[in-house]
């Protein structure tokens, strides 16, 4: 009985399937989605933002995070929805992390790949000199 866990929304015991969260959770959040759906469903709702859909639902904004996240609201019909970067908390709409996140760390494996390509060359060029070489093959 591997699968026993403990829901991490209600701390009930449940056999782990398909999804993380107990059936009942499971049925809740059905809910919630659906009620935060019918919302954006409407033409003058479809440019709110997480907080305004917040506030009009009483969705928590994590399970509105978590649906976008998952793709169940679609960032290209509500462009205005989206979830904090894990790295420095600016709202993005798809990925882990932003564009300029990405770029700082993308730079940094660049500048480490060159430093380790520098002390290879200098290695090489150390065992080159320490290197006896002989003319021989080129006199004759």
């Amino acid at each position: 009985m591997k699968n026993v866990e403990n829901c991490p929304n209600c701390g009930k015991i449940f056999i782990k399937a398909l999804r993380s969260i107990c059936p009942q959770c499971y049925m809740e959040q059905e809910g919630h989605f659906e009620t935060v759906s019918k919302f954006m469903r409407s033409k003058h709702n479809r440019m709110a933002t997480m907080v305004e859909v917040h506030e009009k639902t009483g969705v928590t904004l994590t399970l509105l995070q978590q649906f976008v996240r998952e793709g169940r609201l679609s960032t290209k019909l509500f462009p205005n929805l989206g979830y904090p970067c894990e790295s420095c908390g600016e709202i993005i709409q798809q990925g882990r992390i932003c564009d300029g996140c990405k770029g700082y760390i993308l730079k940094g494996l660049k500048q480490d790949q060159q430093e380790k390509d520098f002390q290879e060359r200098t290695k090489e060029k150390h065992r080159m000199e320490r290197t006896y070489h002989t003319l021989k093959d080129r006199i004759e």
